[in-house]
């Protein structure tokens, strides 16, 4: 007779049962979806080969398990790995790289999604995965067969002699090797405690190396430059050798100069520093006059030919206007009139302003610098030295003795 007991033990057996059989099915069987439990959604992953992957195997999305492989199916060229991945997974990013990896080097393999965005579109139920973004292990026959190629390659005999030469390179030496070992050991630890300034002198280096390359531009200009000056000294080698050769006897025709003039060539440098600084007022317009004289010398030489004068004229019909802004003081005189003249407009010149729009003209209108301080009369500017008759200087009363003293530049 069954007891009481027995009845409850049976029936707590069978319920027991019936619940690892639904984990079971709606766990592994994936029949969960048919009774409302949350289910997942299918995407299909297209492979050259499996790699290892099987029915069953982990699917995981940044490291962490998302789904199943629910299946694997031939293809024509090659196989579909068909995916189930749970509907709780946060949304991956259809952009990704889906590769079969290995949990350890004799482990299972899993298929592993990396997504290379975080933005969308995301996987949907029904997309597929292209085969161009996946990739697989190499196969084991592959790498046991390089191995084996590898292996095969040595030759027996040279191999056989390198052991024999390494067993006696290596014979008798202990004591020599112990003390490279000891050596390296003591190097280690030094290495250790210097490693603060071992790791500063990286970081600073590391600040000289970004300062280099950032100066990667100037270097290469400046290589450039070096290079074509280099070229250009070769291309000149005989002009520099006839340079070098003429200039002793350059410096003797100076010193002899120098030595036959006496004190009267520092006078003369004197003169045109007087002279130079009455130009440089007009050192913008005396550059002017020198680039616009060869041109005009140039013309005059070419208007006079064999056959006359050949001249030709270009109309601008006022543009710009000319200046009148500045002559209104001045009275016109008809050409008939034989009557005494008037006195001249001495204050007649252009007043107009440069940027008017107008043909300005006069010395108003030219380039200039600073003025110079002006000289006092009698006086040499710059010199203590006593002057002349009318403001002239006069020769020292002393005649240098040296090169800066016949320069000009004081004993």
């Amino acid at each position: 007779m069954i007891t009481l007991g027995t009845h409850l033990k049976n029936l707590a057996f069978l319920l027991l049962g019936a619940l690892v059989l639904g984990h079971i099915a709606v766990t592994y069987a994936d029949l969960g979806r048919f009774v409302g439990a949350p289910g997942s959604y299918t995407v299909r992953v297209q492979l050259a080969e499996t790699g290892g992957l099987f029915t069953g195997s982990d699917v995981t999305y940044r490291g962490v398990d998302v789904g199943r492989v629910r299946g694997i199916a031939l293809t024509r060229d090659g196989v579909e790995a068909r995916l189930a991945i749970d509907d709780g997974t946060p949304p991956i990013p259809a952009d990704l790289d889906a590769k079969v990896a290995g949990l350890s080097a004799v482990g299972e393999q899993y298929l592993d999604l990396a997504p290379r965005t975080d933005r969308g579109p995301y996987l949907r139920d029904g997309d597929t995965v292209a085969r161009e973004n996946t990739s697989t292990p190499a196969p084991i026959t592959r790498l046991l067969t390089g191995v084996d190629s590898l292996a095969a390659s040595v030759p027996t005999d040279e191999l056989r002699t390198a052991v024999d030469e390494l067993g006696r390179a290596f014979a008798n030496q202990g004591t020599n090797l112990q003390v490279l070992l000891d050596a390296g050991s003591q190097f280690l630890n030094a290495a250790d405690r210097a490693l603060p300034a071992t790791t500063e002198l990286l970081t600073d280096g590391e600040t000289v190396l970004r300062t280099q390359a950032d100066s990667t531009r100037a270097l290469t200009s400046f290589a450039t430059g070096a290079r074509q000056l280099a070229r250009r000294l070769r291309d000149s080698d005989s002009d520099l050798r006839r340079v070098i050769d003429e200039t002793p006897g350059t410096a003797d025709e100076f010193t002899a100069l120098l030595r036959d003039t006496g004190p009267g060539l520092s006078v003369l440098l004197a003169n045109l520093t007087t002279t130079s600084e009455l130009l440089v007022t007009r050192q913008h317009g005396t550059e002017e006059l020198m680039v616009r004289l060869p041109r005009v010398a140039a013309a005059g030489s070419t208007a006079v030919g064999p056959g006359g004068v050949d001249f030709g004229m270009v109309t601008t019909f006022f543009k710009p206007l000319p200046c009148t802004t500045g002559y209104e003081g001045t009275r016109y005189r008809d050409g008939l009139d034989t009557s005494g003249s008037p006195r001249a407009n001495t204050a007649a010149r252009c007043t107009a302003p440069a940027a008017g729009g107008q043909n300005v003209r006069g010395s108003g209108n030219a380039p200039r610098g600073p003025l110079p301080t002006p000289a006092v009369p009698g006086s040499l500017s710059g010199s203590g030295r006593g002057v002349g008759v009318l403001g002239a200087p006069s020769v020292p009363p002393r005649s240098p003795t040296g090169l800066a003293g016949l320069l000009g530049l004081g004993e």
